[in-house]
């Protein structure tokens, strides 16, 4: 389900950028992504390499305002509230749209339609870790271990309701084990429980893994992509290991407030599609394992709905809901 820019999603994005370079700043005062993550994960990371490329092309300067809190509610919320002028930005992980509505029906304070998509900015993959001293050394290995325990297994996802939390939950139920879900605000303050054993796995953006893995502190054991990734080609894939249902990946994308005019829309899209182009910053986002998109609105939109769909069933399945 990748948003890939088809030939007419091209074509516009050559117009709009030809309206870029005849306009070389769209803003004339600072715009801020606002993230609903705190500092150091890959959400972070990638806002702050693409603000840095807009600096200067569509505003003046492009600052990151962190504001977790709420499972990233507070975040989107603030974005919802704020003047439709281009200004004020969300970035955000898709499954705040397409999963958020089925566990929080009853205290969301947004909608779909309270933002208007403009692009998808990079696409990637989960895995699932343990710590490096943990008896798992396999997929299978931990499995067996799992069906051992007379508890559920704690483990750890950056949020409550995030596509990582029920990938694996859906893990757990095609496996028959059960594993207790702990959400911390973001991964990064969840590495230090992991690493001394208080927890028996993890479960976040892959990039994130790869890095702890390298640094020897957890065990990578499967990852939620179509193919293995040649950073850690002796990590197996769930539908290598036999389910194809389990493959699944995410979006981070850019939300304006809806009511924003077209035109800078249009624009800002031009100027993130200019951005993302660049080798630079291309070759950034891939060391973090972030594979670039900048699909165009109306491809985003698409994606938005078709998650929506396809994780309606599975967080059914959970029976999880939060009524805070």
């Amino acid at each position: 389900m990748t948003c890939r820019i088809g030939r007419r999603g091209a074509l516009a994005g050559v117009a709009s950028l030809a309206a870029l370079r005849t306009n070389a700043q769209v803003l004339d005062r600072p715009a801020r992504f606002i993230l609903g993550f705190p500092p150091g994960g890959a959400s972070d990371i990638v806002a702050r390499l693409l603000a840095e490329r807009l600096s200067g092309t569509y505003a003046p300067q492009v600052l990151v305002e962190n504001r977790p809190g709420a499972a990233a509610r507070l975040a989107i919320e603030a974005v919802k509230s704020a003047p439709a002028d281009g200004a004020t930005l969300l970035f955000s992980p898709e499954s705040m749209f397409g999963i958020y509505p089925y566990i929080y029906k009853r205290t969301m304070r947004y909608v779909a339609d309270d933002f208007v998509p403009v692009s998808g900015i990079t696409e990637f993959g989960f895995a699932f870790a343990v710590p490096s001293g943990h008896p798992a050394r396999s997929w299978d290995e931990f499995v067996a271990w799992a069906k051992t325990q007379r508890e559920a297994v704690p483990y750890a996802t950056p949020a409550a309701g995030s596509t990582p939390h029920f990938w694996a939950e859906q893990c757990a139920r095609a496996y028959g084990i059960r594993l207790g879900h702990v959400a911390y605000r973001g991964m990064p303050a969840a590495w230090p429980d992991l690493h001394a054993g208080r927890l028996q796995g993890g479960v976040t953006v892959f990039g994130d893994v790869l890095e702890q893995t390298r640094g020897g502190q957890v065990r990578m054991l499967a990852v939620s992509m179509p193919q293995r990734s040649p950073k850690a080609p002796e990590v197996p894939t769930m539908r290598e290991l036999g389910h194809s249902e389990l493959v699944a990946t995410e979006q981070f994308g850019i939300f304006a407030p809806t009511g924003t005019p077209q035109p800078v829309i249009d624009r800002l899209y031009a100027a993130m599609s200019q951005a993302l182009g660049r080798p630079e910053l291309r070759e950034a986002l891939a060391r973090i394992e972030q594979t670039p998109l900048g699909s165009t609105p109306a491809q985003a939109a698409a994606r938005l709905k078709s998650e929506y769909v396809r994780w309606g069933p599975i967080v059914a399945a959970t029976g999880y809901t939060v009524e805070d």
